[in-house]
C-alpha cells in the first residue's frame, strides 16, 4: 500500500488497486499514473472550446483527453470517460500513446492551424506526468501547450508541469465550502490555492458553471468575482472569468437549464470588478 499525493484525498492505495480518481495505481509499492497514455477524445477544437478567449483567439488545438476524475460533480458533461461504468470499460480498451506519438501527431496538424496540445475532456492531472512528459517535448517542437483543469492538486504537482504548460482553463465552480464539499466532493481551498499559484506561470481563465439552485446568487457572484479581481497573470493583466449555463445531465436532471437572463445578469455583476467576464453556452 501507497499514499497518492496528488490531491487533498491522499488516497492510501493497494498494489494493483486504483484510487479515489481511477486513473491512479501502485505499482511495485509505488504511485503511478494508470491512465499513462490511455488516450479515449482526440480531437482538434477551436481554441474557444477550452474556453479560452484570450489565448490565440480562432486558432485550433488539438486536444487529448483519458480518463479518472478526483471529484464527483453530479453534472458531469464528460462522465462516460471520467468516473462512470463506461470509464472503467475505456481503461482496458483505451489506446495506449506515447508523449512522442501525440506531439507527432500534434506537428501533423500545424498545416490545419493547430497551434498546439490541450489536454482536458477528463481531468487531467490525475494523471500529471503525462501531461509533463508530452507537454515537455511539445514545447520543444514550439507547440502551443495548454491545460484544462478543477485545480484539484497539491501545489509539488502543479510546479512539475507549470514549466511546461502555457495557458489554462481552471474551474471555479463556486464560492461556497458547502457547495464544492457537499455537491462536489472537493475542496474550495485547494482549487484557489492552486489558481493563485497558476496565475503567476501562464496565462489563466477561470470558468464558472451557474448550477440553479447551488451556486447562482448575487452575491455569490459578488464575492467570487472580488476574489478573482484580486489575481494578476506576471504581465499584469487581470484573469478573465467565463461565467456558463448549466444544462441537465447525467445525475442531475432534476431542474430546468440555467435563465440566459440570469447569466447575463451575473456576468454585469462581475464586470463590477473584472475587465474581462465572458457568459457561455448562451
Amino acid at each position: 500500500m501507497a499514499e497518492c499525493k496528488v490531491c487533498f484525498r491522499h488516497c492510501r492505495i493497494e498494489e494493483g488497486k486504483l484510487g479515489f480518481c481511477g486513473g491512479r495505481t501502485v505499482r511495485d509499492g509505488r504511485v503511478e499514473a494508470y491512465n499513462y497514455g490511455r488516450l479515449t477524445s482526440l480531437a482538434l477544437d477551436p481554441i474557444e472550446k477550452k474556453p479560452l478567449a484570450r489565448f490565440y483567439p480562432g486558432s485550433l488545438i488539438l486536444s487529448a483527453g483519458s480518463f479518472g476524475c478526483n471529484l464527483r460533480c453530479p453534472f458531469c458533461q464528460n462522465y462516460e470517460i471520467s468516473w462512470s461504468k463506461e470509464a472503467k470499460r475505456f481503461a482496458e480498451e483505451a489506446e495506449i500513446f506515447t508523449p512522442e506519438e501525440l506531439v507527432e501527431i500534434a506537428l501533423r496538424t500545424r498545416s490545419r492551424g493547430n497551434i498546439g496540445i490541450a489536454f482536458t475532456y477528463n481531468e487531467p492531472l490525475v494523471g500529471y506526468e503525462f501531461v509533463r512528459d508530452t507537454a515537455r517535448l511539445a514545447k520543444s517542437e514550439g507547440l502551443k501547450t495548454v491545460l484544462v483543469t478543477n485545480g484539484t492538486a497539491e501545489l509539488p504537482v502543479l510546479r512539475e508541469i507549470a514549466p511546461y504548460i502555457d495557458a489554462m482553463n481552471i474551474d471555479l465552480k463556486g464560492f461556497t465550502d458547502r457547495y464544492y464539499t457537499k455537491v462536489l466532493g472537493g475542496s474550495r481551498p485547494m482549487t484557489m490555492a492552486f489558481i493563485e499559484e497558476a496565475v503567476k506561470t501562464a496565462h489563466v481563465e477561470l470558468t464558472t458553471l451557474i448550477v440553479p439552485g447551488e451556486n447562482d446568487s448575487e452575491e455569490e457572484m459578488r464575492e467570487l468575482s472580488a476574489w478573482v479581481s484580486t489575481l494578476r497573470e506576471p504581465d499584469g493583466e487581470s484573469v478573465p472569468l467565463h461565467i456558463s449555463r448549466f444544462f441537465p445531465r447525467f445525475h442531475m436532471t432534476d431542474r430546468k437549464p440555467t435563465d440566459v437572463r440570469l447569466i447575463y445578469r451575473l456576468a454585469k455583476i462581475a464586470r463590477e470588478k473584472l475587465d474581462h467576464v465572458y457568459p457561455g453556452n448562451c
